[in-house]
């Protein structure tokens, strides 16, 4: 990277964006994130896509798994040097396995929906040995495990007990000789058990004397009946401090033939760290990862300064479009956003190259820049001896040698701090250059000369950002195709400078100077008017949607309650020809009982009930006789499963869900399934779509139903049954569902084996006469102890 480019990240605080994404990774990179810039369009458009990946697991709450993954950059050089690792490190690299497995795993498992993120982060399945190696030696604590040898485990054992029979036999020593001791406890000085002997007594007490405290007082003494114990000690522990050096050296020669694998493994973490991070940024700033072009321009939407979003600050939103051989001209008052829009096109270019979303609203684009190239803020230096102006013209030196098709140049306030007609002159001519060598630039300045170039050119345009007149100050809003007017004394008058010096300042003003600050007011104030015009229309275009929805929706609450009560009207006349059914079975009893007279009156009674039911049965049929429907006639070889007919005997249309067998198909119309001759069947002209079972388009194996609010009226309970009995229920309950204009309906199964769940499954998937499609329902909705069903 050229020292122009670095000087365009330090313009840019491009340091601030790699803390953000830093401060949003879960391993190494937090401590310390250099993001990297993609050096062609393929690398910049494979860190778009993977980041894209990563966003799209974080929105399904099943983000990258990255727990537990530790720096082992500086472990993997020291086993390089043919060093030995102490446990910490060890158990850093045991981590950093684990997660690695974790991350290979999961990635392994959604490689058709990941493929960038799965081609990128490799990682050799053979580690997963090693990390098995190594965790029965080294503990999650660091700790070696006595697991890691039988001669640790014997050595630990021993040094224990010599331990344990140390401590009773001081224990029994304190209670015996406690008349001469300072107290009552025993420590350890020079690596031996000491107890605390008063200095007046110490010559009644016999045995090693290791030290005293600071006021004389006390003299430590190791008891002579310890001194032999203490050596055996001494030694145990020696021995096993050299069996765990040992081990440590084992292990690490062991690491070091996975050392290239463990290296490959920490950057595929670091990989998936830093992309996961990307897509938490997107989150916390609302952002998008933009469309990357082949071509060198650049069109944001509704795009924000993406450090000014991370502070807090209410960002006031821009359209802004830039392409290679053109330049954008952006004019107006101080402290009116100028600057930040410019470092807003260099940020939005580099962040594509880094695979990091932009600020901006979806629909944005942004082509491959390299070099981005700026000149922004004070650049005087005095180490090196040059003003302001003089080191401005260094940077734009190295710009103009720089300056080719796919280079982004940013110019902020160009060719200023100097002689206003000669540094207008210059800025422009800079820029027809930067233009003729088919850079893209942009370019701020208050040079009314360079603002009527633009407008001259039909390869540069005009940038404006807005005023305030009514309440003199700026609106940070850019307006693309007019300049701006830098309203310098109106900013006086704002900033307190008196009155009567800004009015004679403005007598000084040349004539065409006024005309344009005037001009530049009346375009203010009607861009203003027009704006306010538009937020107004779109509030009345948003409510009259929100009325639209509302309308709609009652519409179809109207069309379900309707389904609904012609579906209880049917039940209720199905339920009373049951009931004559049962009395016309009972009369036939009771006549073969009775004399004939009697026999006479009960059957003319029947009949005059069943005679009134026919009746009433013919109502409710003329009631609910369907609109006419044009027919034809219909091949009873052509009849398939799924075809909708019409049915003479229903007089209703209907779905054909059996058959043909031996001339008969069986037809469900509402909650009806009856079988009937083929010769009843018409063929329909026109197919018309039940209002009740209209449905969206489906596709895949198990289509998404829509979303539903799960009730006790549409949730069927079979947990505790056996699979026959449940599926009969089940066939039962989306019969029912299906005849009250149900969209969706749930099953709950509960989890255990998995195969009640599973033969309800199968049962659905060759429904097909109510079952558009099922899923797993999502945690609010149940979670896996329920199946969500679309129904026709």
């Amino acid at each position: 990277m050229s020292g122009a480019e670095h000087k365009t990240l330090a313009d840019l605080e491009w340091d601030q964006v790699e803390r953000a994404v830093a401060d949003r990774c879960r391993g190494p990179l937090r401590e310390g994130l250099s993001l990297r810039l993609a050096e062609s369009f393929e690398e910049s458009e494979r860190g778009l896509a993977e980041a894209k990946e990563a966003r799209t697991l974080l929105d399904r709450d099943d983000p990258l798994p990255l727990e537990g993954v530790f720096a082992i950059a500086t472990s993997l050089q020291h086993l390089e040097r043919e060093g030995v690792l102490d446990s910490g490190a060890l158990k850093d690299i045991r981590m950093t396995l684990r997660a690695s497995g974790a991350l290979r795993r999961f990635l392994g498992q959604r490689k058709d929906s990941v493929p960038y993120l799965h081609r990128a982060c490799a990682i050799d399945p053979t580690l997963d040995g090693l990390e098995e190696e190594v965790g029965m030696s080294i503990g999650d604590d660091g700790s070696i495990l006595d697991s890691a040898s039988a001669e640790l485990a014997h050595l630990r054992e021993e040094v224990g007990n010599l331990r344990a029979r140390i401590i009773r036999k001081l224990e029994d020593l304190i209670h015996k000789r406690s008349a001469i001791l300072q107290d009552s406890f025993y420590t350890i000085r020079e690596g031996r058990y000491v107890l605390p002997v008063r200095a007046d007594a110490h010559e009644r007490f016999h045995g090693i004397v290791h030290g005293s405290s600071a006021s004389g007082a006390t003299i430590f003494v190791e008891p002579r009946e310890l001194v032999e114990r203490g050596n055996r000690l001494k030694m145990a522990q020696a021995e096993l401090e050299r069996e765990e050096r040992r081990i440590l050296a084992a292990l690490s020669d062991l690491v070091r033939q996975y050392v290239p694998q463990l290296r490959a493994a920490a950057e595929a973490l670091d990989h998936a760290d830093l992309r996961g991070a990307s897509a938490r940024l997107a989150v916390d700033l609302r952002a998008h990862f933009v469309e990357l072009c082949q071509e060198p321009r650049i069109s944001l939407r509704a795009a924000r300064h993406p450090l000014l979003v991370l502070r807090g600050i209410d960002v006031v939103p821009n359209d802004i479009e830039l392409s290679g051989g053109e330049a954008v001209v952006i004019s107006g008052p101080n402290a009116g956003g100028k600057t930040v829009a410019l470092k807003m096109l260099g940020l939005a270019a580099l962040m594509t190259r880094a695979g990091l979303p932009v600020p901006a609203e979806e629909g944005s684009v942004c082509g491959f820049f390299a070099p981005v190239l700026a000149a922004v803020g004070d650049e005087q230096s005095l180490a090196r001896s040059l003003s302001t102006f003089s080191a401005h013209l260094v940077t734009l030196r190295g710009v103009l040698e720089q300056a080719s098709e796919r280079v982004l140049v940013l110019l902020d306030e160009l060719a200023g701090a100097t002689d206003p007609e000669a540094g207008a002159a210059l800025a422009c001519a800079v820029v027809r250059t930067l233009v003729q060598r088919r850079a893209a630039v942009a370019v701020t300045t208050h040079y009314e000369a360079l603002k009527a170039l633009a407008a001259e050119r039909d390869d540069m345009h005009n940038a404006a950002v807005g005023f305030d007149f009514d309440n003199m100050a700026p609106t940070f809003r850019m307006t693309m195709g007019v300049p701006g007017g830098s309203n310098a004394l109106e900013i006086a008058r704002r900033y307190g400078i008196p009155a009567e010096v800004i009015d004679e300042a403005r007598g000084e003003l040349p004539e065409h100077s006024r005309s344009f600050e005037a001009l530049v007011a009346k375009l203010e104030t009607a861009t203003k008017a027009a704006l306010e015009e538009q937020a107004s229309f779109q509030d009345e275009r948003a409510k009259v949607a929100q009325e639209r929805t509302k309308l709609e929706v009652r519409r179809q609450e109207l069309k379900a309650r309707e389904a609904k009560g012609l579906g209880r009207e049917a039940q209720k006349l199905v339920d009373q020809v049951r009931d004559f059914q049962r009395r016309l079975d009972h009369a036939k009893k009771e006549l073969r009982k009775r004399s004939e007279a009697e026999s006479v009156a009960a059957a003319a009674a029947v009949l005059h009930d069943g005679s009134a039911l026919l009746a009433e049965i013919d109502t409710h049929r003329l009631s609910l006789e369907p609109e006419p429907v044009d027919t034809a006639a219909i091949d009873p070889k052509a009849v398939r499963v799924g075809d909708r007919v019409w049915v003479e005997r229903l007089r209703s249309v209907a779905d054909v869900i059996e058959g043909p067998a031996r001339g008969k198909v069986r037809v469900s119309a509402g909650m009806m399934k009856l079988w009937v001759d083929v010769s009843d069947l018409r063929a329909l002209k026109q197919v018309p779509e039940s209002p009740s079972r209209a449905s969206r388009e489906v596709s895949g194996a198990h289509p998404k139903p829509e979303r539903a609010v799960r009730t006790s009226d549409n949730t069927l309970d079979v947990r505790g049954l056996r699979a026959d009995d449940a599926v009969a229920l089940v066939e039962a309950f989306l019969d029912r569902m299906y005849g009250a204009a149900e969209s969706s309906a749930f099953i709950l199964h509960g989890v255990g084996s998995g195969a009640l769940r599973e033969a309800i499954h199968e049962h659905l998937s060759r429904d097909t006469s109510y079952v558009a499609g099922f899923r797993q329902a999502t945690q609010d909705e149940g979670g896996p102890q329920v199946t969500v069903v679309s129904l026709k």
